[in-house]
This record gives structure tokens, C-alpha cells and sequence, in this order.
């Protein structure tokens, strides 16, 4: 789901709009209230005979919190649900709307086949037979023109309420050289907080000389996929470094961060098995689980005792089980409990893995990552999945495990089979950035400093930064998504570059800014930075109350 998708306003907005916020495509009032009662009936049945109650005590209009369900009742509400609609929903769906009515509603206008719940044996739907023959004169150019889909129309609306601000989009910002502590964007130089360089990488002048050793060598492409005919030596050696540096067998590298994920995890796992992911997962890990046709289940974030009770009521039921977690959420800076994680993984007979975008080349004294942080065995975790974009100032992603997994990866993945290699110059960045963290593991020290630093000024300027700890991202949470907008927007304007985030990326109303620090950061400007910020949100604060830009009404 993309940044921008569902940025609506609530209904007292003041800016105008032209589609339904409830609904990307034309809704037919007769069948969405038929599909809304059927949907209404079966949460309170399901919530009635969940809480040992008779159904006449649900009230549909009662906030779905006031019932006091625990998480786990929440998880299999929320999968059964799923079972019912034969849909994949949001791991948060049951708290996004206040109560049962508006939710069924919600469910019963997303629908993408008006006659979906005639399948669950649902009597008498209107609008005649599905099968039923459609004149070509009579489809809607909503159908066959994208200008005209529901979808980009609500994006252009989403648009202009951003640029009725005045400030400008905080999207899409062109840099025009190297992006680490600052940037130079239009011209104007400012302190950079929305660039993953963590280490400093990018732009080193280690880095950019391999890689420009590597172009002279063996150009700018593979020009095949690996199995064919694309394998470079600095492939092999790159693998070979990363398992070395992780501290396990092997490793595939593959030319996007997040095509790794899609392909690992929708070709290990399929039909008759189990995949239970955090709740906060990546949009990578929620693509792969969907592609694989495996059951899907979200625990709630890092809560591994409700992962290991819902292991235990269910895990009789599958094959193979893999347990999807990362090392550092990148919404909030916080880090899992990784040796309870690998507990649980041991104690069900399940594969764990732990995905390290944020977190290798930022946790442990040397940058290991979360493995190191907690002083684990390596081989304990089954897949290490991490991103060579950030820490290590190049493109792509890897998979690290056992042998057998990366030899079975290398021969039959889709998205390593049929795609081209990964670049030598891009392989040669990431290949020297890690050659140059083994020399200067100081780097990682400063770059905990610097974000802790970050973190400590902000919190004793009142300002909330979450449930960050001891990591690279630091987030400003302000609620309000207009608001982190105008926030970024105003910032921008002081001298500083850091990008709001909000709905659906985040829960509803934990709208915020993202920071992201690197060791090349001074302590200076993260001394001036928090001072603009705090003074700018509280004059933000004193303004009228903005309306926010993705609520439910």
C-alpha cells in the first residue's frame, strides 16, 4: 500500500472532494447495505460467542474497545473474518473503525465482488446474475481509461489538499549531490534526516573508488540473469562477505530489497502452511505472504507471548510455519525481543525470519545486527533477510541462511531465476562498504551516540518520540497527518529535510515525522534541529485545529 493511498479527511474538512472516502470505485447503495447487515450479523454473532454473551447484548453502535477483547482474541476475530470475506485484511482493521456498524459498512463497500458473500451461502443479493452479459457500449470509462479509475481520481484530490497548505509537497524532493548529514535541494543546503545512510557509506570515497574500479572492470550491467549467464566475481565474494559477516553458511543476493522478500517468502511457502507476521510488518513481507497462498496470520507487534499461545492452538494444524519479524521497525525505531522470538521458533518447530533492513550495519558493537545486539547464535535464526540500500550505499537485498536454503533460492526463485544480476557497480559498493565497517566499526559508535543524543534532547523538550530505542530512527509523533505535513513542510523551509509519515503506513492518529540519523551527523545540528522542531510544532499546536487528512469520519 502506498504512501499516499486513503489520505482523506475527516468530515468536518474544509477542503473539497469529490469521491467517497469509504470506497475506491462506484458503490451500489442496495447491494452494499445487503452486504453490510450480512457482515453485521456475523461480528455479532462471532464477538457474542467469543465474550459468552447472547448476541442481544452487542450493541453495533458500541466503540469495538469497550469489549475488552484481549489480542489474541482480536488475532483469530480478525482471521476468521478474513476466512468469511475471503479477503486479506489490515492487521489493525477491527480498532480502525469505532464500532461494529461503521466497520461493516467499511467491509461491505470494499468488497471487489458485489456477489463475494452469494458465495457464503448469503440469500437473495440484488443486481441480477453476475454471469449476466454487459454491452461493450455500456462499460463505464472507469473501466478502461486509468484517468477515469476512482483510484487516481481520489489521488488528485489527496493532492491538491496537500497543496492547499501553501508550503509545498513534501514528496518526491530532488537532491542534487551526495545525501548524508545534508543535502542541497533547489539550490539550498539542509540538514538530511530522510536518507537511510546510516554509516556514511554512500559517498565515501573507499566506496566510490571500487565501484568505479568495477565499471572500468566489468561495465555497468550483468546483462543476464546469474543463472544464465550474468555470475560476476564480485557476486561471489559479496555473498561470501555478507554470510561471513552475519556469521552463517551462505548467501543469495538479489537486485531489489523488496523483491527479496516478495520472492523469498511466496516460493518457500504455500498451500497447507502457516506464515504469522508482527502486525507492523513491511509492505515486503505483506506482499510475499499474500503471493505465497499460505494461511496469514498478524500477531500483535512484538508480542511474543501471543505469538507462542497462538502457536500453540494452531501450529498442529500446518506444515511448515515461518515466523516473519525485523530487526528495527523502521515506523518506530524499536527493536524485538530476539531471543524470546527464537524460544518460540524452537519450542513449535517453526523457521524464523528476521528481516535487517534497519537494523545490519546499526545494532552490535561491529554492526552484525540484531543478532549481535543480543548476543545469539546466528544459525539460530533460519533467514536473515537485509537490504544493501542503506548501511551499505548500494541496491538490492540478500537472503542468509543454511546452505540448502540459498542453493534451493539460487536454482528455482522467480525473482532471482528470471531477473538480471545484480549490477557491478552496485555489487562493488556494497562489497567495499562492508570491507570499510570491518576497518571502522567506530562509525556504528558514533552513530549510536548521535541518535541517542537525538532521542534524549527530544524527549526533554516534551516532544514524543514513540518507542525508539537504540536505533538509527527516531520518529516525532504528532497525531495529527495534515499537521506532520505541515510540520515537514515548515522544517523544510528552516533549513531541514525530514519527511512526515502517516495513514495507512501508521495507526491513525500517530501521524509523525521520521528521522532518520547517521554517524555523520554533528552534535550541533541535532542540537539546532530539535530546537526548530519544538518551537515549531508548538506554534503549530496554537493554530486552529487542522482536520486530518485520513480518518474514517
Amino acid at each position: 500500500m502506498n504512501l499516499l493511498n486513503q489520505l482523506w479527511s475527516q468530515e468536518d474538512s474544509q477542503l473539497p472532494r469529490t469521491v467517497s472516502p469509504e470506497s475506491d470505485r462506484p458503490v451500489n447503495p442496495a447491494q452494499s447495505g445487503a452486504n453490510a447487515r450480512v457482515i453485521e450479523s456475523w461480528l455479532v454473532e462471532q464477538l457474542a460467542r467469543r465474550l459468552e454473551l447472547s448476541a442481544d447484548r452487542i450493541d453495533v453502535h458500541k466503540p469495538l474497545t469497550d469489549y475488552n477483547l484481549n489480542s489474541l482474541e482480536a488475532i483469530n476475530l480478525s482471521g476468521d473474518l478474513e476466512s468469511f470475506l475471503g479477503r486479506r485484511l489490515s492487521p489493525t482493521l477491527l480498532w480502525d473503525y469505532p464500532n461494529i456498524e461503521a466497520l461493516a459498512t467499511h467491509l461491505a463497500n470494499e468488497i471487489d465482488n458485489p456477489h463475494s458473500l452469494g458465495e457464503l451461502h448469503v440469500e437473495a443479493l440484488p443486481n441480477g446474475s453476475p454471469t449476466s452479459p454487459t454491452p461493450s457500449d455500456e462499460i463505464s470509462p472507469d473501466y478502461y481509461r486509468f484517468d477515469r479509475f476512482p483510484e487516481y481520481q481520489k489521488l488528485s484530490q489527496q493532492l491538491l489538499q496537500i497543496e492547499a497548505l501553501g508550503l509545498g509537497s513534501p514528496f518526491f524532493s530532488v537532491h542534487e549531490r551526495i545525501a548524508n548529514d545534508t543535502t542541497t535541494i533547489d539550490g539550498r543546503e539542509l540538514i538530511n534526516y530522510s536518507s537511510y545512510n546510516y554509516l556514511g557509506m554512500c559517498g565515501d570515497p573507499a566506496v566510490s573508488e571500487a565501484t568505479k574500479a568495477a565499471i572500468d572492470r566489468y561495465g555497468t550491467s550483468a546483462s543476464a540473469s546469474r543463472v544464465a549467464s550474468g555470475e560476476r566475481v564480485i557476486h561471489l565474494e559479496l555473498e561470501r562477505e555478507l554470510a561471513e559477516f552475519i556469521g552463517v553458511d551462505d548467501c543469495i543476493v538479489y537486485v531489489g530489497g523488496h523483491a527479496t522478500n516478495v520472492t523469498t517468502i511466496a516460493h518457500l511457502f504455500g498451500e497447507g502452511d502457516l506464515i504469522v507476521h508482527d502486525a507492523l510488518s513491511h509492505n515486503s513481507i505483506l506482499q510475499g505472504c499474500e503471493l505465497s497462498g499460505a494461511r496469514i496470520i498478524a500477531f500483535p507487534h512484538n508480542d511474543w507471548q501471543a505469538l507462542d499461545t497462538l502457536l500453540q492452538q494452531r501450529r498442529h494444524q500446518f506444515r511448515r510455519v515461518l515466523i516473519a519479524i525485523e530487526g528495527v521497525y523502521s515506523a518506530d525505531g524499536d527493536i524485538p525481543n530476539l531471543p524470546e522470538f527464537v524460544a518460540v521458533k524452537k519450542r513449535h518447530k517453526a523457521f524464523l525470519m528476521v528481516d535487517e533492513a534497519h537494523s545490519i550495519g546499526v545494532l552490535g558493537t561491529h554492526g552484525r545486527g540484531i543478532g549481535e545486539y543480543f548476543g545469539i547464535d546466528p544459525q539460530d535464526v533460519d533467514l536473515w533477510m537485509g537490504t544493501l540500500s542503506k548501511s551499505f550505499a548500494s541496491c538490492g537485498g540478500y537472503i542468509a541462511g543454511c546452505k540448502a536454503v540459498v542453493k534451493y533460492l539460487k536454482y528455482t526463485a522467480p525473482g532471482f531465476v528470471y531477473s538480471v544480476g545484480m549490477s557491478p557497480p552496485n555489487t562493488a559498493a556494497a562489497l567495499a562498504s562492508i570491507r570499510v565497517l570491518r576497518e571502522e566499526p567506530h562509525r556504528v559508535g558514533r552513530l549510536h551516540d548521535r541518535a541517542t543524543l537525538f532521542r534524549k534532547l527530544a524527549r526533554d523538550r516534551g516532544l514524543d518520540t514513540g518507542t525508539s530505542e537504540n536505533s538509527s530512527v527516531v520518529p516525532i509523533v504528532v497525531g495529527n497527518s495534515l499537521m506532520s505535513v505541515k510540520l515537514s513542510q515548515v522544517l523544510f523551509h528552516r533549513g531541514i529535510n525530514v519527511g512526515p509519515m502517516f495513514y495507512p503506513a501508521v495507526p491513525h492518529n500517530a501521524a509523525r515525522l521520521r528521522f532518520f540519523i547517521s554517524c555523520t551527523h554533528t552534535e550541533a545540528q541535532i542540537r539546532e534541529t530539535v530546537a526548530i522542531v519544538a518551537e515549531e510544532l508548538a506554534k503549530l499546536k496554537q493554530e486552529t485545529i487542522l482536520p486530518e487528512l485520513n480518518g474514517h469520519g
